[in-house]
Parts: C-alpha cells; structure tokens; sequence
C-alpha cells in the first residue's frame, strides 16, 4: 500500500509536470507581450516629448518603429495603441495565473484564453495590414507584439487539445464560473480595469502639439534672400532650418524650435528654407516617389507668405499632414488663416514659388544635407537635431 500511494504521489507529480511544461511558457509569453507593450508604450512618448530620441529599430525607411509611432495609427480610441496592448496582456497574463494548478474547474480558463488569444491574433492581423498598406513601415518590436499573440492562439489551442476533452462552449462557461468565484481574481481585474480607465481619462495628449500664439514679442519678417523668420530682429543665435512637410522629425523639431523662439524671442532668430524629398522637386537625391506632394506644399506656403502668414499656414502644414492627409482642400486651407484664396492660389503657380523652391534645394545640396530635417548654425550643418550645447549658450546668456 506504502508503494501504491508513492506511485500515485510519483504520477500526479509527473502529471502536474507534463502539464507546466505546456502552461508556464504561455505564462511567459504574456509576460514577454507586457514587456515590449511597455517599451513601445515608452518610445512613442518619447517620439513626441524628446527632442533627440531615436530608437534603436529606426534602421530604415521602411524598418523604422519611430514611423510607427508618429503615424495617425499609433492612437486608437484617445489612447496610444501601446497601452492598449499593456491592457491586453495584462489581463491575458492574470487569468493565466490561476489555469496553471491543473484542476478540471481551471482548465476551462484556457477557453477563454484562446477566445482572447484568437481576438489579439485578428487585431494584430489588421494592424500589419495597415503597417504595410497606409504606413509602409515596420515596427521591430510591433512584429514581436504579433508573433506573441500568435503564439499564445496556438499554445492555448494545443492546451486544449492535450488537457481538456469538452466543447469550446462549455469550456467558456467553466472558466466563467471559476471565476465568479474568485473574488481576489475579479477585484485584480476590476483594478486593472479602473486604473486604465482613469489612464484614459487623464492622460496628457502629449502626441498633439500646441504651437505658441503669435504675440507681438515674437517678430517675424523675410530676409533679403525671401526666406521668412521668426524670432530676434538682432539674433544671438541663428538657426536656418531645411525641411519637409511630410517629415514627422520636421514636424517635432520644428515645434520644439517655436517654443524655443517663444521662450527666447530676442535672442534665436529660425529661418526656414524649403527642402522637400519630393522625387518630382528634388531630383538630384530622390529617384523614387518619396514624400509625394511635399513639394506642393512647399509652394503653398510660399504663397501665404506673399499674404504675410507664413509662419501660420507653416504650423497649420505640419498639423494637417500629422493628422493623416488625405485631400487638401485650398480653399478651405485659405479660409481657415483668412488668406484671399485666389491670390493664394495665382502666387502658389507662379514661376517666383517654384524659383525660390529650387533655390532653396540648390542651397541644401551646396550644404551637402541630404535628409531633413538638417540645420545650419554659424555654417555647420547639424542633421535631425541641434545640439543642446548650442541651444545651452543661449539659456546661460
């Protein structure tokens, strides 16, 4: 009898080892799912908030998690998709808890895993299809985001196979009375759910930016080669910027630069020069469609600049491309920054636009940038961004 019950005690031990085997990788997998969630969560605040970051899988044009992250689509319902995906694991990862004591009540959290599992694999599907269709670029860490929930669809549809011999339906209807049950389980949720709730409700929108209002400290003008500025009529510090309307880093560095100018109006002068990668306007380093239409908008915002509004139509440029354009409509563009939209319209098409675009090229090409955006300070020229010691000398004067 003494040998039978530590057979017996020998099997369960085995059993309940069989059955780990299976269940403890699921539970880290969603560890692994909360993990990368949280990193991406991390670097999309910090594609908006850190005038210098870059992160480590912006390889690319196309392999670039930074173009991700500062697409239209890495905001879902007010919240950055990142937290969602906290959210998603970290609820997979609390009912994976209980299902790895191997009791036939438990076994039917796996249903309800693979439903969620199932849900995250056909979220994750829509999401690569945009990355590949709308954003035509790919997120490293997105990538590992989807080949965990694929895995967790599989792993739970194995568990259910080797541990459980009941319908899908039943199964769902024991994992959610096993849980009703288990108050400490239900209140973790509840919490869970609540904290994301007031997540949702009290998040800054750090992805939308602000730009200052125009005041009368702030002067704005056009230097003698037509290039408009905005800041010091005697500056410290001058900042010739070259950029594109399609470049999100454009779009960043130039509202931190305005905030700058704010801050320090008699000291920073920035003067804009028109560098579009747009394949029909810059030629010399773009051979394939690139930026399309970029160059038009560059035209258009020499155009408001004849009506004095450059420095508005310049910001508005950059909030309707980060918006996700889809049409522009000129009209409506002049009416919004009370501009004559036929003048606006005639002076966009003249050959003096189209002049001072190619000028502004040429001088970009002489400086040798070959991406935007780029900046000339004292005849240096400093790609993606300035250095903090440059803009320091100014704080400490």
């Amino acid at each position: 009898m003494l040998m039978i019950g530590l057979q017996n005690k020998k099997n369960m031990k085995n059993q309940r080892f069989y059955y780990n085997v299976y269940t403890i990788p699921v539970l880290l997998l969603a560890a692994l799912g909360i993990v990368a969630s949280l990193y991406l969560a991390l670097s999309h605040y910090r594609n908006y908030t850190d005038i210098g970051y870059s992160s480590f899988c912006a390889i690319s044009k196309s392999i670039n998690c930074d173009t991700v992250s500062q697409s239209p689509w890495s905001i879902l319902f007010g919240l950055p998709v990142a937290l969602w995906g906290v959210f998603a694991y970290t609820v997979f990862f609390i009912l994976a808890l209980p299902a790895q004591v191997n009791t036939e009540e438990r076994r039917g959290l796996w249903e309800l895993l693979f439903i969620l599992a199932l849900l995250y694999s056909l979220v994750d599907i829509f999401f690569g299809y945009i990355a590949v269709v709308q954003i035509q670029a790919y997120c490293i860490v997105c990538l590992l985001t989807y080949a965990i929930s694929f895995f967790l669809l599989f792993s739970t549809w194995i568990i259910r196979r080797r541990f459980n011999d009941h319908s899908l339906v039943e199964g769902i209807r024991r994992g959610y009375s096993f849980l009703t049950q288990q108050k400490k389980v239900l209140v973790i949720l509840t919490s869970l759910l609540l904290t994301f709730g007031i997540i949702r409700i009290f998040i800054p929108t750090y992805w939308t930016y602000d730009y200052p209002q125009f005041s009368e400290k702030v002067q704005t003008g056009i230097t003698d080669e037509g290039h408009p500025w905005i800041g010091a009529e005697h500056p410290l510090l001058t900042i010739n910027e070259f950029t594109d309307y399609q470049c999100f880093q454009c779009s960043k560095m130039h509202f931190f630069l305005r905030l700058l100018v704010d801050e320090y109006p008699d000291k920073i002068r920035l003067v804009h020069y028109h560098y579009p990668m747009d394949e029909k306007f810059n030629t010399v380093l773009v051979k394939k469609p690139f930026h399309t239409g970029s160059g038009m908008l560059a035209l258009l915002a020499f155009a408001a600049a004849q009506q004095n509004k450059f420095w508005q139509a310049n910001d508005s440029l950059y909030a309707i491309v980060r918006n996700g354009i889809k049409e522009f409509n000129i009209n409506k563009f002049a009416q919004k920054l009370n501009l004559d939209a036929e003048k606006l319209k005639k002076d966009m098409y003249s050959q003096a636009a189209l002049k001072q675009i190619t000028s502004d090229i040429r001088t970009g090409l002489k400086n040798k940038i070959v991406g935007t955006p780029s900046f000339i300070v004292d005849g240096k020229v400093y790609p993606s961004h300035i250095p903090s010691e440059l803009l320091d000398k100014i704080r400490n004067k």
